[in-house]
């Protein structure tokens, strides 16, 4: 594939379930490079043996969720301003009501058990800021006042002047009669023109405060949400789930920090039992490396865990609970892959739906599934699991030829199995090699159709990459074995994977070799090419570089760089790109993102000025308006031009064409 098939590329959202199993719907999204943006719509698709078809007709319509009727579908959906809102459309198709105005737009939403009420979190901004005040531009707001260790996120912004709160709304009826704006003439002298209604009802606001409400679930007639108090002299990733009455007359703690759990999922099952999807993050509130997500069960005397953290990990981003009678289904992520669970209540687990799927979400009625999956050859599909057989209900797969990566463990210097993967054009060779390196740490590559291996073998490039120590999916030891010691282990496994899936194929010129990565995978790529100088050229993307400047710059700087490379200066220095950048001598473009809260830009720009003044060949390429999420979710245009940048900078440095 080349770099502008990212539009051809569809991926499937989380689905829903009918309650009597009759359908299914989705959304899906893609790339638009004609738009600059993702567009989707939602899906029906009726079961057993229906065609998935198309329900709405949105840019970007996502998030659908079906009411306890099955009869109404509330769904988010951009408004003139690019904000999400709330809208209500009938299950079988038609128009769409608009339920919300919110200013900064709906974060997350539920349905009450009787189908009449949504509730929603959404930010709600200070007086005077974003836009709440006509005319008045952001270079001419007031100052920000800052008390705590976190003020901002990536992809947000400012946090504290805009927390979320929770609201209720009235569902509007599918079928009301609209409104409609009176013409002048109609008006009796004298008379104002009516206010045009955006919305049927207005919202009601449950909460209030400092604090941030994340995600509303109902539960009877009180909505859960988990606490975030966001100014702090210290950060803590310990959470707090509280239940709101709906009518707005209080609310009562259900989690409190002594539980340790940072909860990233709250989920009720039909009896009114809570579960949530939490990971320990023990006393100091910070213990986050490699601690893996567990399925939890709240009873009276507190939350029980029901899956064991050292063989399961439901930590894969994007991860839910789908309750299916008194059990849950949930994502394990393992070697590449992430299967799908069903949990009991005595925490007795079966698998529902393994292989080579990535699977990012399901529903269940009764006995049948489904679930959207990501495989080698569908960034998208929704599949229906049902006595024991499964099957494909889409086929968005088949839009561009794609290379099926080969699979290998490779035997690391120590005796450590590296598991890893090849991907590499058709032909003899021999073909020049790019070792990729994925973020995290505490992540990992999977198996499912990824776009920027892609691009790389069609452009004739064998590309190589592994889950070295460090990454996600091989247990808590694996995880945390890079603890204080970042640039050892993993070092080596990248290394000696790259060399033994070279040594064991000649199609593979390993005397040509390049090497690249983003964010951790930026940060060891720049430590690989200050200790291996055999790279012809390398590029470091939105690199953790410079542990130091990262503490009071990042938006996970008060805890992130302290658990992983520790607080003394002598080991911050061992495991710092930047203080071993004076060894550098390998070609390196920097990529980076003026808007990256994550790994700010000033990581890149102090990496690239010093590789400069030492007279170290370098290229530095910022993108205007983008994130850290840039490759996954920026805007389409810059994606491609990223693609190109790459492109360009591997066929300066490591010309296919070339042969010794």
């Amino acid at each position: 594939m080349g770099p502008a098939d990212i539009e051809k590329l569809i991926s499937v959202g989380r689905p829903d379930l009918a309650p009597d199993g009759s359908f299914a719907v989705f959304a899906t999204s893609r790339p638009d490079l004609t738009a600059n943006r993702a567009v989707g719509q939602l899906w029906r698709v009726d079961l057993p043996d229906g065609q998935a078809r198309r329900l709405t007709r949105g840019t970007a319509d996502r998030s659908p969720q079906l009411s306890p009727d099955g009869a109404r579908i509330a769904f988010l959906r951009g408004d003139d301003r690019g904000k999400a809102q709330l809208h209500v459309v009938d299950a079988r198709g038609g128009e769409p009501v608009q339920v919300t105005a919110a200013p900064l737009g709906v974060d997350a939403f539920d349905w009450s058990g009787d189908g009449a009420t949504l509730a929603f979190s959404a930010r709600v901004p200070e007086h005077g800021r974003y836009g709440s005040v006509d005319g008045l531009e952001s270079s001419a707001e007031a100052p920000r006042r800052i008390t705590g260790v976190r003020w901002h996120s990536n992809g947000l912004g400012y946090l504290a002047d805009r927390p979320a709160q929770l609201f209720v709304v009235p569902v509007p009826a599918v079928d009301a009669e609209p409104f409609y704006e009176p013409a002048p003439a109609a008006l009796p002298d004298g008379a104002d023109k009516p206010e045009k209604k955006v919305i049927p009802a207005e919202p009601v606001q449950l909460t209030h405060g400092a604090a941030s409400r994340t995600g509303a679930v109902f539960r009877d007639d009180e909505v859960l949400t988990v606490l975030d108090e966001i100014e702090s002299d210290h950060r803590d990733l310990r959470s707090r789930l509280i239940a709101v009455r709906a009518d707005g007359s209080g609310e009562r703690e259900l989690i409190d920090r002594t539980a340790a759990l940072s909860i990233s999922e709250v989920a009720v099952a039909e009896d009114g039992m809570i579960a949530v999807l939490a990971a320990d993050v023990g006393e100091s509130g910070t213990d986050f490396v490699a601690a893996a997500t567990s399925l939890w069960l709240l009873e009276p005397d507190g939350p029980r865990r029901l899956t064991d953290p050292e063989t399961i990990d439901l930590g894969e981003v994007g991860s839910v609970i789908s309750p299916v009678g008194e059990d849950f289904l949930v994502q394990d992520r393992t070697r590449g892959r992430v299967r799908l669970l069903r949990v009991t209540r005595d925490g007795v687990t079966t698998e529902v739906l393994g292989g080579d799927v990535e699977v990012l979400g399901s529903a269940a009625a009764g006995e049948r599934v489904v679930a959207a999956v990501a495989t080698p050859e569908a960034l998208g599909e929704l599949l229906l699991v049902e006595g024991g057989r499964t099957r494909a209900l889409t086929s968005f797969g088949n839009a561009v030829p794609v290379v099926t990566p080969r699979e290998l463990t490779i035997t690391g210097r120590d005796g450590y199995p590296i598991h890893g993967w090849v991907a590499q054009p058709a032909g003899e060779g021999p073909f020049p090699v790019l070792l990729q390196i994925h973020g995290g740490p505490y992540a990992a590559y999977g198996i499912h159709l990824f776009d920027e291996t892609q691009v790389l073998v069609d452009a004739g490039y064998a590309v190589v990459y592994c889950n070295p120590r460090g990454s996600a999916g091989y247990g808590s030891e694996h995880g945390r074995s890079i603890r204080g010691a970042m640039g050892t282990l993993d070092f080596a496994d990248v290394i000696d994977f790259l060399d033994g899936a070279t040594a064991q194929d000649a199609r593979l010129d390993r005397e040509r070799v390049g090497i690249m990565g983003g964010s951790y995978g930026g940060y060891l790529t720049a430590w690989v090419i200050a200790h291996d100088h055999r790279f012809a050229g390398a590029i470091v993307e939105r690199g953790f570089l410079d542990p130091v400047s990262f503490q009071g710059t990042s938006d996970i700087g008060s805890f992130f760089g302290d658990e992983y490379v520790g607080t003394e200066a002598d080991a911050i220095a061992r495991q710092s790109p930047m203080a071993v950048v004076g060894e550098v001598r390998t070609p390196t473009l920097v990529l980076h993102s003026e808007l990256d809260f994550r790994c700010p830009l000033e990581q890149a720009t102090r990496y690239y000025s010093a590789l400069k003044r030492q007279g170290t060949e370098a290229e530095l390429l910022v993108f205007p308006g983008e994130d850290h999420e840039l490759t996954r979710a920026g805007q389409p245009r810059h994606r491609v031009e990223r693609f190109e940048a790459v492109l360009d900078w591997w066929r300066r440095k490591l010309p296919v064409t070339d042969r010794p």
